[in-house]
């Protein structure tokens, strides 16, 4: 490895390290500060099931594709209607994470422990597709964009529905309040899910323009995000 290329995995590590430590201090901080205590196990719980697979999948990537890592990092969306929808789904994911916290401290709602078990399962399931969707999908970049060389992807889950990682995304959303102990952050929840749609229908224009293939791949894969429903 030649020393440019050592600065740029280097460099790829910092800046995802400083990303998972970020995201746990500010989770923590949404989650327990709003709640009062600390003595909120449905969030430690949380952040268990979301930041242990999220570390292991970095490391894994830093050791074997650190291109699809960069790709994963990307921030910025070129599209004027994306970065509006990004700010959208930002503000209901932030919502969606207040909320439980002031549930708990103020007893909004009670989500039996079954419940809340039966949906951190669902988190983790849905952190898994996704995890299943980057190993079948090397070109799947956080943002919207067609690369050079970039193929249709036709085989594993996205045999099943056009855009399955954001049907990952939509179990881990619907899936979170629950696991949090919140039936009042579904709201949000349930607005992300809205958002995550308009997404793919804006996403879909752009790869049936530019994406060699998409628009055959439209014909025989007919649903886009759940399964015989849309």
């Amino acid at each position: 490895m030649n020393s440019s290329s050592s600065f740029s995995r280097t460099h790829l590590a910092g800046v995802a390290l400083l990303r998972v430590i970020a995201g746990a201090v500010i989770l923590s901080a949404l989650l327990v500060l709003p709640a009062g205590t600390v003595a909120y196990w449905q969030a430690w719980t949380f952040q268990a099931i979301l930041l242990i697979p999220m570390i292991a999948t970095m490391v894994y990537l830093m050791a074997r594709d650190p291109e699809l890592l960069e790709r994963r990092l990307r921030t910025g969306e070129k599209d004027p209607a994306q970065r509006r929808i990004v700010a959208l789904a930002g503000a209901l994911l932030l919502t969606m994470m207040l909320i439980p916290g002031f549930d708990r401290r103020f007893g909004w709602s009670h989500v039996p422990v079954a419940a809340v078990v039966l949906a951190h399962v669902l988190v983790l399931a849905g952190y898994g597709l996704f995890i299943r969707v980057l190993h079948e999908n090397r070109s799947a970049s956080r943002t919207v964009a067609v690369e050079a060389g970039q193929r249709v992807v036709a085989t594993g889950p996205y045999a099943v529905v056009r855009h399955p990682m954001y049907s990952a995304i939509a179990v881990m959303g619907l899936a979170t309040p629950l696991a949090l102990g919140s039936w009042w952050a579904g709201i949000p929840a349930l607005l992300l899910v809205a958002v995550l749609a308009a997404r793919i229908e804006n996403e879909e224009r752009l790869l049936a323009n530019e994406l060699t293939g998409y628009r055959e791949y439209m014909q025989t894969t007919s649903y886009r995000l759940i399964p015989g429903v849309w």
